[in-house]
Order: C-alpha cells, then structure tokens, then sequence
C-alpha cells in the first residue's frame, strides 16, 4: 500500500524517519563487526585473532559477505509470499542482533555460527527495510531518487561511527590498557568490539518498534492474493527450508566422519559454481517466464543489464574491505599531526565522503529534473570513478614496494573517487530496483539487486587471496582496467535501453 504524498522528514514522508534511524544502526552493526573482519582472521593467535593467512581469510571474506546478499533472495520471497516487510525487518533484526553477540563470545568456535545468524538476519532485513522506503512515495514521485539518497545517508552515518567504535576498542593500545586493568586478557578487545555492534542493532530494532506507526499500513501484509497462493508459500518454504537443513547436516557428517575433507578453497569454488548457476537460473526463469506483460520484460531486461553493472562494480568496490584494508594496515602510514590510529578506521572514510556528498548529489538529481541522467548513464558513469580509484593506486602501490608505508591520502583520493561512483549507481539502483520492478515481485527484485552485491563480494573475495602472490602496482592495475571496460560497454547500451523503455 503506497501512503499519502506526505511532508513530516525535510519534505519528505515521516515513515522515512522511522527507516532512516533503524537502518543507521543495522548498518552500524554491520561495518563495525567488517572493518574488524579480515584483521581479526589475519591477526596472530597470540594477539587474539585467528592466525590464519590470507589466502584463507580472503575466501571466507568473501564467502561471508557474498552469502548475506544472496540470501536477501529468500529473505526478499518470504517477506513477498508469508510474512510481509514490516515484520521480516524485525525478525532480521533480532536475528542479527544475535548473531554479534555470539561473535562477542571469545571462542573460536563462534566465529562461524555468528557469521551465519547475521547472513540470515540480514537476508530479511535489507531487502525489505528498502521496500518499504519504495511504499512510501508514488511510482511518479519526483522525491523518489532524493528519497532514496537520504536512506543512503543513513547507511552511511551508521558505517561512518561504526569503525571508529569498533577499531579504536579491538585495535587500539588504551583501551587494552583498561582490560588489563580489569584483569582481562588484551587480547580479547577484538570481542569487546563485537559486543559493540550487537548493542548498535539493539537500539535499531528499539527505534524500529517504537518509532513503527509513522510507516501506515506500508509493508504489512504479503502481496500474495489468496489464501491459497499462502499456504502454497509456507509449503514451499517448509519444504525448502528443511531440504537446506539436510544439506547442511549430510555435509557435516561426511566431514566429521573423514568421507569427504572440506577446505577454504574448495568450500569457495563450490560456493562461486552455485553462485553462477543460481544467477543464470534465475534470469533465465525471470526473463522467459510467460506470466509477464510486454511491457514487465522490457523492464526486467534493463533491470538484467543493471545487474551486470552493479555485480562488477561492487567486485571492484568491495576491495575496501579487504585488499585496501590489507593495504591500510601494511603498507600506509596511519597517523595523522603524530596521532596514529588503528588500520580498521579506514573503512569510515568511504562513508564520511557519503555523508558529505549524498546530499549534493539528492540536491542534484532533483535539480537537473527532466534532464537527470538515465540509470544505464549514472551506472557507466559510477564505474569510470571506480575504476579510477585503483588506478590512483598503482603509484602508491609502487611505492610501497620496497616495503616502505605511504602517506595517508592515497587512500583518501581512492575512497573519494569510490564514493563519487557509488553515488552514482547504489541509491539510484536501488530507486530504479523499486521503479521498474513488477509489484507482485517487488521485495524478490530488491533481493535481486542485492544479489549483485553478493556477486561482486564474491569476486572481492577472491581478488584478495591472491593479495600475497602478486605485486599491487599489477593487482591494482588490473582491477581498476576491468572496472573500465565494462563502464564502456554500459555506456555504448545507454540509447537501447532508453529505446527499449520508450517503447515499453
């Protein structure tokens, strides 16, 4: 149910407040426990980490991060189909809320099970807590783009406070200096900024309860149109779900039992090929389903496209998480007037260029009005200055080739021109997932774009294993080159796709 035009947050409708908050902190649990994620795998045992190298980490990196987009797809189907998008963003919530303070928990036997609640929490929560911002204005809304933007800001003052928390209570000398005190092991600050971020989703599962009648009626009820189509659904799930459980539990038990012996890099190839099927299969249903109108295939061909230029920019985007947070912390100095400061507060930067930046551009796409770039332009547009971001790399990465740590702002321009581009395609994709997308799949199509998050994660991941076996000046190159050439592509499908949708 789309609400009333609406006025109550700077010009925009109320509910907005009411996701912008809640968002904030998901994504603040979300970048706090990531900018400690591949430090605290690579950190040696005796400081408190996992002693593990990074042609493990960087897998595992990926696999993590990959796996809690893919699973924005069920989460999007059930939100459709069972339960509808105000109560899958609660129990998404809860969800992640627990799986940070297993992390909390200083065992290196709840690291996975951790990792594993936040990818099904936030499997329901992303999806539809972005649905839902779509519900509340008109598919015709001129303050839909600008909406969407300041959702983003959002994401990003959460991801911007996040690192600074964290980091400075798992990395930094003063506050193990306090554990000692306390009799504790330093070694355990790493957990203490787990436990951060398990109390950052807390207040946003709160602020989502408390502050929730602002939303109406938006994201209440699944779209299903009968009670037959939902008890359908929930067989589907039960059966689903239940076939996932046994998977899970057959490999376990050949595991454990010596059948079959399970690595890091073979779990990952297993893990891409179904990822690549599971892209293929899909598109293929969704673009030769026979349920669609002339005018929905249209749409979901752009929307295809679209995904192919968000999965390649986030490959190169989500370096920051990983080969540009190896980087930060061997081969950058990081002080600033003689203050140093622990490597994991680098993954604030990309989010304070956000904050600084989002409402210039929101300002802008409404500015240029009948003039505003189409989708395709904004995404082609979004991976030259990705691309461009690593190639400002390769000289710095040069010259830390003799082992030496380069100056600060290096990886300050990097990040500049990686927000530059993500302005240009993660609001306005999420806007166009929202805009093009049939209603009946709207939150399926939401965990679609999310999908190519995951993609791109994945292939994140696999960049960075191999971070140890090639020169940077090469790996930056070759990363900021493929970037590029799939920007051009884009570009030469801009007037295609405007012809595609003027005759939709």
């Amino acid at each position: 149910m789309t609400l009333p035009r609406q006025t109550g947050f700077f010009g925009h409708p109320a509910g907005l407040r009411t996701l912008f908050f809640a968002e904030l902190w998901e994504r603040f649990s979300y970048y706090g426990m990531r900018a400690l994620l591949v430090l605290f795998m690579t950190a040696p045992l005796a400081a408190g980490g996992l002693g593990w190298d990074v042609a493990k980490a960087g897998p595992i990196y990926g696999l993590y991060t990959a796996m809690v987009y893919l699973f924005s797809m069920p989460g999007g189907w059930i939100a459709d189909r069972i339960i509808g998008q105000r109560r899958a963003v609660l129990y998404g919530g809860l969800l992640i809320m627990a799986g940070h303070v297993v992390l909390a928990i200083p065992m290196e036997a709840s690291f996975l099970p951790g990792l594993g609640l936040v990818v099904l929490g936030t499997g329901l929560l992303k999806p539809n807590i972005s649905t839902i911002v779509g519900h509340l204005y008109a598919p015709d809304d001129e303050r839909r783009d600008a909406g969407f933007s300041i959702f983003y800001i959002a994401i990003n003052i959460g991801a911007l406070l996040a690192p600074l928390v964290t980091a400075s209570l798992a990395q930094e000398q003063w506050f193990k200096d306090i554990l000692t005190g306390w009799g504790m092991s330093p070694a355990s600050s790493w957990h203490w900024g787990f436990g951060a971020t398990a109390i950052g989703m807390a207040f946003g599962v709160i602020w989502y309860v408390i502050d929730g009648k602002t939303l109406g009626d938006a994201g209440m009820k699944p779209a299903v149109s009968s009670e037959e189509d939902a008890a359908a659904a929930k067989r589907q799930f039960a059966i689903g779900a239940g076939a996932l459980v046994a998977v899970i539990a057959s490999v376990a038990a050949l595991q454990m039992t010596g059948v079959i012996a399970l690595t890091t890099s073979k779990i990952s190839n297993a893990f891409g090929v179904f990822l690549l099927v599971a892209v293929v299969a899909f598109f293929g249903w969704l673009l030769f389903s026979s349920g669609w109108t002339k005018e929905e295939r249209k749409r979901l061909i752009v929307l295809a496209v679209l995904f192919l230029g968000a999965a390649v920019f986030w490959s190169v985007f989500e370096q920051a998480g990983s080969t540009l947070t190896l980087f930060a912390e061997r081969s950058t100095r990081n002080e600033v007037f003689g203050m140093s400061f622990g490597s994991g507060k680098w993954q604030s930067i990309n989010s304070l260029w956000v904050v600084i930046l989002a409402p210039v551009f929101a300002w802008l796409w409404v500015k240029l009005g009948s003039k505003n770039p189409s989708s395709a332009t904004k995404f082609s547009l979004g991976l030259v200055f990705v691309s461009a971001g690593f190639i400002l790399m390769v000289p710095a990465a040069q010259l830390a080739a003799n082992g030496d740590r380069v100056g600060w702002w290096w990886l300050l321009g990097c990040y500049f021109l990686h927000t530059v581009g993500e302005m240009c395609i993660s609001p306005v994709g999420l806007s166009a997932m929202t805009k093009l997308a049939p209603a009946r799949v709207g939150s399926l199509m939401m965990g679609v774009w999310f999908m190519a998050t995951s993609v791109g994660n994945f292939i994140g991941g696999q960049v960075a294993s191999v971070y140890e076996k090639f020169s940077l000046p090469q790996l930056f190159s070759v990363v900021g080159l493929y970037a590029l050439v799939f920007a051009v592509v884009l570009a030469l499908l801009i007037n295609p796709i405007k012809r595609m949708l003027a005759r939709a």
